[in-house]
């Protein structure tokens, strides 16, 4: 395996915990089994506007009880130190991710929103973030917490993906699962040689 160049992270459920109901949200959405964001780009306006503004709303009232979880800013550091890429990569609105960036005082050397049109469970916006700094796929890593995690990284081609959960039984079994960003920190620093402290 190559040196470690980049770590693309998720945001929701991944850097901060955030009390959404997506039962809930794909009822008032009328999304049935369709991905929310596929589903509302194939609407005709004004529907298309309208449900959007309604996922909008859901997403900010849960982006405002949202906490850190414990140890990404040590996580964060560490990246820094080593002077590898911390990429952000969310299906999320660029409007609450900014926020939530700015409250929990997180930098990141590049960032990809829904705006930006590549949404997961794509592997594109994987892979366009690391064209950006001419990375190899086997020098990067995926942080998530989902299955649109896993797809992503699977159609990307981007083998090693760590998945904050301690539910087995949502993922495959080649999925590595990790319940802490504590033991997410030491499943890094141990993958890759000349990271360890």
């Amino acid at each position: 395996m190559r040196e470690l160049e980049a770590v693309i992270f998720d945001l929701d459920g991944t850097l901060v915990d955030v009390p959404y109901d997506w039962i809930l949200i794909r009822k008032k959405l009328g999304t049935q089994d369709v991905p929310i964001l596929h589903y509302i780009s194939n609407l005709e306006e004004p529907e298309k506007t309208k449900k959007l503004r309604l996922l909008e709303k859901f997403e900010e009232e849960a982006s405002n009880k949202a906490v850190l979880k414990k140890g990404i800013p040590r996580l964060m550091g560490l990246l820094e130190e080593r002077g590898i890429k911390k990429i952000l990569v969310t299906n999320n609105s660029r409007k609450n991710v900014l926020n939530l960036l700015k409250r929990f005082k997180l930098e990141f050397d590049h960032v990809l929103t829904r705006e930006d049109g590549l949404w997961k469970p794509s592997g594109a916006p994987f892979l366009a973030a690391l064209k950006k700094f001419g990375i190899e796929r086997q020098a990067s890593c995926i942080v998530g917490d989902s299955l649109f995690d896993v797809k992503a990284a699977e159609e990307a081609g981007i083998t090693k993906v760590f998945i904050l959960s301690s539910e087995k039984e949502k993922f495959p079994s080649s999925v590595e699962l990790v319940k802490s960003v504590d033991e997410l920190q030491k499943k890094i620093e141990n993958l890759f040689p000349g990271l360890e402290r």
